[in-house]
């Protein structure tokens, strides 16, 4: 080994500003010579409906996997699919990339796209949506929501985030580069908990036109970017009169008065049978006599004259209003106006 190529793959130590921006060391046959120890293998089950398509392209996948020293086997029977490492296999994270090849393929991600996944700067990762909603109409919107009118929101993310994404069933299959996919998780969490996908889309459009200008590598972008406001509101209806709560006191009410302690205040309690029925009788009495005044009131209401003002106060009441009626200015007026008129004719 070269002492530039010792410079290359010397770790370095200091903090990374941006650690997208740092490339991944190449790893070649010649950093393991000696292959690897164990044997490894990974199976994954798929759908019967993938049978078919399975079958056709699998002379493609062995074709692709042996260029690494991979052995694939697709059992029909089982419904399975099987990859192992061989003797020759040098690279130790290669089995790992298999595996999540084969997985993709299980979800109905086409055999060209899923191949991509062997390469160093891509990735994969297979988003759960099934039980982020628990009603079933409220899902199957939402999914279509991130799906949107005729596939245009799932191609808008593909391009901003380099990725391609595939909602299948349950999941959500997304194949791209690492930064692509943390991204694209994001966006569908996001979109499974009610928050509509082109919130994140304008985000990400605004973000890429910003790291075009370089004077705002180091400022804040949140006052450039769209903010979310949740608008539901509670669909039960609201009482007219809302009834006011009363203060927590950690004390019970008092307890009701029975009849007998209103009797022992009142001191009935000590009278005997022939005071109590005398008592009776008294407050019967009061009562008749009240209603039956009452009852003449209302008889003698019709009889009753009505009040009559004295003669004094009512010509007092005449000349005012005579008063404030006539206008003495502006009847001499009118009377010289006649006058003039009656001359020149």
């Amino acid at each position: 080994m070269s002492e530039s190529e010792a410079e290359e793959t010397k770790i370095s130590t200091e903090p990374v500003d941006n650690a997208w921006a740092l490339k991944i060391p190449a790893f070649r046959q010649e950093d393991n010579p000696h292959g690897m120890v164990e044997e490894s293998s990974f199976a994954t089950l798929f759908p019967k409906y993938r049978e078919r398509y399975l079958k056709e392209v699998w002379p493609l996948v062995e074709q692709c996997l042996a260029e690494h020293h991979l052995k694939a086997e697709l059992d029909l029977m089982e419904g399975s699919m099987v990859v192992r490492t061989s003797r020759k296999t040098w690279d130790p994270y290669i089995i790992i990339k298999a595996r999540d090849m084969i997985k993709l393929m299980a979800r109905s991600v086409p055999f060209e796209q899923a191949k991509r996944v062997l390469q160093d700067d891509i990735g994969c990762d297979i988003i759960k949506i099934g039980n982020l909603v628990h009603k079933k109409e409220k899902f199957v919107k939402r999914r279509q929501r991130l799906i949107g009118p005729n596939g245009a929101t799932l191609k808008s993310i593909e391009l901003l985030t380099d990725c391609y994404v595939l909602v299948q069933g349950n999941t959500v299959s997304a194949l791209g580069p690492y930064k692509g996919l943390q991204q694209v998780r994001d966006i569908v969490l996001e979109t499974m908990n009610n928050v509509h996908p082109i919130y994140n889309i304008k985000a990400l459009m605004i973000k890429r036109e910003l790291m075009k200008d370089p004077r705002l590598a180091n400022e804040d972008w949140s006052r450039f970017l769209p903010k979310f406001k949740n608008k539901n509101i509670s669909k039960r209806k609201q009482p007219k009169v809302k009834k006011q709560k009363k203060e927590y006191t950690p004390f019970p009410p008092s307890q009701p008065e029975s009849k007998v302690d209103k009797q022992l205040a009142s001191g009935e309690y000590f009278l005997n049978q022939e005071q109590k029925q005398a008592k009776r009788n008294q407050e019967r009495t009061e009562k008749q006599k009240e209603a039956a005044k009452r009852q003449d009131e209302r008889r003698n209401k019709d009889f009753v004259p009505p009040t009559e003002e004295s003669a004094a106060s009512s010509r007092k009441k005449e000349d005012g209003s005579s008063s404030n009626k006539v206008d003495v200015k502006a009847l001499k007026a009118k009377l010289i106006k006649a006058n003039k008129k009656a001359r020149s004719s």
